[in-house]
């Protein structure tokens, strides 16, 4: 019942996904989970069940550089992973990485955000 369906004719939506570290994001990749705080949950859960896809690309904060992107797989649940290491974070959601590669952020400079004063994509 949480897995991805396709909704057709529905908006895509795309998040930026800032982790505190490296070894989450490594965590994500090798696992194919994510989690994220718990008040970011509600966007994301709303986005998955009225949205066609979710897209989530990620990025070490400080790095200077997205780290890749994935698809959203599943909805937010409230089981919690001991993967993280970390207090603070809300339920593990599936996720699908479709590209691991390290880019920085001047590749992606042409990008403005409307619902952020239309500041760079980073």
């Amino acid at each position: 019942s949480k897995s991805l369906s396709p909704r057709q004719n529905m908006p895509i939506r795309y998040f930026i996904m800032k982790s505190s570290n490296l070894q989450n994001i490594e965590i994500s990749q090798q696992k194919g989970i994510w989690s994220t705080t718990p008040s970011n949950e509600r966007k994301l859960n709303g986005a998955f069940w009225e949205s066609s896809m979710v897209y989530l690309i990620f990025s070490v904060q400080g790095s200077g550089h997205f780290q890749g992107f994935a698809r959203m797989g599943s909805s937010i649940g409230c089981e919690k992973s001991q993967d993280w290491g970390s207090v603070g974070f809300g339920g593990v959601f599936k996720v699908e990485w479709i590209r691991k590669e390290s880019i920085p952020f001047q590749f992606a400079h042409h990008l403005l955000n409307p619902w952020n004063d239309n500041k760079k994509v980073q």
